[in-house]
C-alpha cells in the first residue's frame, strides 16, 4: 500500500461515522480509530452542559498582569517593539540573570529578552546598538505587538 493510498484512507475514515477502522492487505496491518471523547460530545450536548457547569464552580482565577503600553512617540531614543504578541521573558530560565538591565550596552543582533507564543520562545534582538536606557515590560506579564519593550540611547 502507497503512503499516498494511506492518506486517503484517512480522509475516507475521517469523514464517515467509523469510530475504528482496521485492514490487512499483503502483511501490512493499520488500524485506525477516533477520538471517541470528542464523538460523544457531539452526541449527547446535554451531557456536555452539565460538564461545562460543573467545570466552571472549579475554575481558580489566576491574575495575569498586563504590561502598561508606554506610547513610543512619547519616548525619546530608539524604542525595540515587540514583533509579536505573547510573554515576556527577561532571563532564559527562572533564577537566571536578565539577559539586559538598564545600563547594559547593547549592540545591534543582541538579544534583549524573549517572548512566549504558543510555547515558542522568540529571542527579541536589539535592532540598535547603544546604552538600555529603560526596560518598559514587566517580566511574565503579557505584551501586545508594536508594544515598546526597551528604550535604547
Amino acid at each position: 500500500m502507497e503512503f499516498n493510498d494511506i492518506k486517503e484512507l484517512i480522509g475516507i475514515i475521517d469523514s464517515s461515522n467509523l469510530r475504528s477502522f482496521e485492514l490487512s492487505n499483503n502483511g501490512a496491518f493499520i488500524k485506525m480509530s477516533k477520538n471517541t471523547a470528542e464523538t460523544a460530545s457531539t452526541n449527547a450536548p446535554v451531557v456536555v452542559a452539565e460538564t461545562l457547569s460543573t467545570q466552571e464552580k472549579q475554575v481558580v482565577v489566576q491574575k495575569t498582569e498586563i504590561s502598561e503600553k508606554p506610547k513610543a512617540e512619547s519616548l525619546s531614543g530608539n524604542v525595540v517593539k515587540a514583533p509579536l504578541v505573547g510573554t515576556f521573558y527577561a532571563s532564559s530560565a527562572p533564577g537566571k540573570p536578565n539577559f539586559v538591565s538598564v545600563g547594559s550596552k547593547v549592540k545591534k543582533g543582541d538579544v534583549l529578552c524573549i517572548i512566549e507564543a504558543m510555547k515558542i520562545m522568540n529571542e527579541v534582538v536589539s535592532e540598535f546598538d547603544g546604552e538600555v536606557a529603560q526596560v518598559l515590560a514587566t517580566p511574565e506579564a503579557l505584551v501586545e505587538y508594536g508594544q515598546p519593550l526597551f528604550r535604547i540611547v
